[in-house]
């Protein structure tokens, strides 16, 4: 005859606890999992919406600068007497609108951008010519160092004064091609010589 070893029983408010950790561990577990699942999700969302947000911010970059580009296509041909900026040299009082052109209405009216060099303002060696007698009289006095501002539309440059000297009316050197931002001022000499004056006063300056 076998005999029969009963295992104890639990008490029932134990076998109540045993049963309910089971059910909260289980509910746990989903609710980690669910959480795993919902950050994933929502990472992989974002991605999506990250990258559709970066390509519409490269097509509108691209559309700008096409605009950009197609302003500057369209923008109208520089013509004789067309203001392009102007020269202000603070120390000597010198404030005059720089033109386009060096004919004798241009220099008339304000200081002369010379054709064939950069405009006011662009990269390289610009030129402008000013009559003697009137805006530009006030170069005798210029000193190394003097600053010399240019405003145009695309802003306010800088120069510094390096140099002055005085040269033969053919003498274009002084205007050669300069892989700096430079500014080459030129009038006649002596400013007070009575009729055409036989050389050129020429102040050259680099931009800060």
């Amino acid at each position: 005859m076998k005999l029969r070893i009963r295992r104890p029983l639990l008490p029932t408010r134990t076998r109540w606890l045993l049963r309910g950790s089971r059910y909260f561990f289980f509910i746990i577990g989903i609710l980690a999992l669910g959480y795993v699942g919902f950050t994933l999700l929502d990472a992989r969302l974002y991605q999506v919406s990250a990258k559709r947000s970066l390509e519409s911010q490269i097509v509108e970059n691209q559309i700008q600068v096409k605009k950009e580009h197609d302003l500057i296509q369209l923008k109208p041909a520089i013509k004789k007497g067309d203001v392009l900026g102007r020269i202000d040299i603070p120390r000597l009082g010198v404030s005059v609108a720089v033109l386009q052109g060096t004919g004798s209405r241009v220099l008339r009216l304000g200081a002369g951008h010379i054709e064939g060099t950069p405009l006011p303002g662009e990269a390289g060696n610009s030129g402008i010519a000013g009559h003697r007698d009137t805006f530009f009289r006030e170069l005798k006095d210029v000193r190394t160092n003097d600053e010399i501002q240019l405003q145009t539309a695309t802003g306010l440059f800088r120069y510094q004064v390096d140099w002055v000297k005085v040269v033969a009316p053919d003498d274009i050197s002084v205007l050669a091609p300069s892989p700096e931002s430079v500014l080459t001022l030129v009038t006649c000499y002596p400013f007070y010589f009575v009729g055409p004056a036989p050389e050129r006063f020429v102040v050259h300056a680099h931009k800060n």
